[in-house]
């Protein structure tokens, strides 16, 4: 799943705290995390994902991850809910 369906994505989290709580509640259907965040910061989430069995998407850059989910700054983390 590309970054491009964070975009047309009707419902998303954007940023860790958010993400983190959609994947506590079961409403993440798929992540997306940033390779240049800090792993103390994503580490956990992906670690969810991987018990929950909830695909995770690698995208290179915080920067590019932020643009995909429509905000002018970085993102380390996002979550497509519907």
């Amino acid at each position: 799943m590309p970054a491009s369906s964070l975009a047309t994505a009707r419902k998303k989290t954007v940023g860790t705290k958010q993400t983190l709580k959609a994947l506590e509640k079961g409403l993440a259907k798929t992540v997306f995390v940033a390779l240049d965040a800090e792993q103390h910061v994503i580490r956990p989430l992906i670690q969810m994902c991987h018990d929950k069995n909830i695909p995770v998407v690698q995208i290179d850059f915080m920067k590019d991850l932020g643009k995909a989910c429509g905000i002018e700054v970085g993102c380390a983390a996002a979550a497509v809910i519907e």
